[in-house]
């Protein structure tokens, strides 16, 4: 059985409600605010709809009011 890190490159995820789907395998995905690459197993923040992962809580604070200043 193949695990989530199997893969070294950068993975493909579908964020969902306190959980993810793989949808390419792969080591890490890159934080959408800071461009950081975060491990799949050190990944907490996201956005279901954005489709989007954060680095930490500030990244996603961050991409948070950058949504409400284009709203």
């Amino acid at each position: 059985m193949m695990n989530r890190m199997d893969s070294g490159g950068e993975a493909k995820l579908r964020y969902g409600d306190g959980d993810f789907e793989v949808l390419r395998p792969g080591a890490f995905v890159r934080c959408a605010v800071t461009g950081e690459a975060i491990a799949l197993d050190l990944l907490k923040y996201w956005s279901v709809e954005r489709q989007e992962p954060y680095a930490d809580a500030a990244a996603s604070l961050a991409a948070a009011t950058r949504e409400g200043e284009r709203g």
